[in-house]
């Protein structure tokens, strides 16, 4: 699973990438179509938890899990028609799960803004009709070849032009794809498409210094926009991020202090795009590591396990859990086991965040 970063040129993309994947590379020159193939990076995704785990269980190292990103270029008005490049951009995009709008919230009149005027909601706007017509296209082109495959009786084939239809039909409302519900084999008939309208999308906003907390009048009309799709904004400075990224441990807090920020808010975004992936966390705790384990929300305990290593899904037997609460209150799995508190489950749990777990498994 992996997150796309995309807006206009200029909002602060890569500047936000280079902060989130901790890059020291040089700043990237203040001019459209900077970034040209896309960067890819992986970022560790902040959880409290595995140093409150390590407290009762102390391990020689603690493995944090991660989230790839995907640094796309800006996307201009015209980009469905292949304006600024746009068709190849388009196509990253079609291949991330889920995508981090970033919106420039600030004014600066050394940053060229590519419409001429800081504008938020105008700038989703322009990005999203951008990616609507070339959902169409994609839709328009895929319509004829699905419906000669239906007229020779191949029901998948049928169903794929019911769907394909209903998604334009609604794409004609101006409505993206995220605001159409389809049920799971719906969704899986025309998923191949990568229709990009239809991936969850979190807003960026890409604030100055001087309203790190997103209260100021560019970042509520973002906030207004989002409440209406149910889609959710982060507010980051991606400069001071970038800065505060590049300093040590010791120089960081001190930043972070002077700031005014408990922590960067880089932590909230990253945990933000988890979510807004789908995916949520569970642990193993040993003398060994503390680790956290990507899943996606409603996984089994069998997939789980999976996630470690194939042969413990093919020989699952059953999964101890407990949770942290349980490992606060006993101190430790002994006093949990103790206690009654270890839970035993099958092949049909269903894995909750921040379970903490043993596999069983045969070989």
């Amino acid at each position: 699973m992996k997150a796309g970063i995309v807006g206009l040129p200029n909002v602060g993309k890569s500047t936000l990438f280079n902060a989130l994947t901790s890059s020291k590379a040089a700043q990237s020159a203040n001019y459209p179509f900077c970034t040209i193939e896309p960067n890819e990076g992986i970022v560790s995704v902040p959880d409290d938890r595995l140093r409150r785990i390590s407290v009762h269980i102390v391990p020689k190292k603690l493995v944090p899990t991660a989230l790839k990103l995907v640094d796309i270029a800006g996307i201009v008005k015209g980009a469905s028609e292949g304006l600024g490049l746009g068709n190849k951009f388009l196509s990253h995009i079609r291949e991330v799960d889920a995508i981090l709008q970033v919106v420039r919230c600030f004014e600066d009149p050394d940053v060229v803004h590519v419409a001429g005027a800081v504008n938020p909601v105008s700038d989703i706007e322009t990005i999203e009709i951008e990616l609507m017509l070339a959902d169409i296209q994609t839709l328009d082109n895929a319509l004829p070849r699905a419906e000669r495959t239906a007229k020779g009786g191949d029901k998948e084939a049928k169903q794929r032009v019911d769907v394909i239809r209903k998604c334009l039909d609604h794409l004609a409302t101006d409505e993206p794809l995220r605001k159409l519900t389809l049920d799971e084999s719906d969704a899986k008939a025309i998923s191949s498409y990568g229709l990009m309208t239809a991936k969850p999308v979190l807003y960026v906003a890409n604030v100055d210094e001087s309203d790190l907390e997103g209260e100021g009048p560019l970042v509520q009309q973002v906030r207004e926009f989002a409440a209406k799709t149910g889609a959710s904004v982060v507010p980051v400075c991606a400069k001071l991020e970038a800065e505060i990224a590049e300093l040590d441990e010791a120089d960081r807090a001190e930043m972070l202090a002077s700031s005014g920020l408990q922590q960067p808010a880089l932590a909230t975004l990253t945990r933000e795009a988890y979510r807004v992936l789908g995916l949520h966390s569970y642990f193993t705790a040993g003398e060994k590591e503390v680790r956290a384990w990507t899943i996606p929300i409603a996984a089994t305990a069998p997939q789980a396990a999976g996630v470690i290593h194939t042969d413990f899904e093919k020989g699952f037997i059953r999964a101890e859990v407990y949770t942290l609460n349980d490992l606060e209150t006993y101190r430790s799995e002994k006093e949990i086991r103790q206690a009654g508190r270890l839970r035993v489950e099958g092949k049909n749990y269903v894995m909750q965040d921040g379970d903490i777990c043993h596999f069983l498994f045969s070989n």
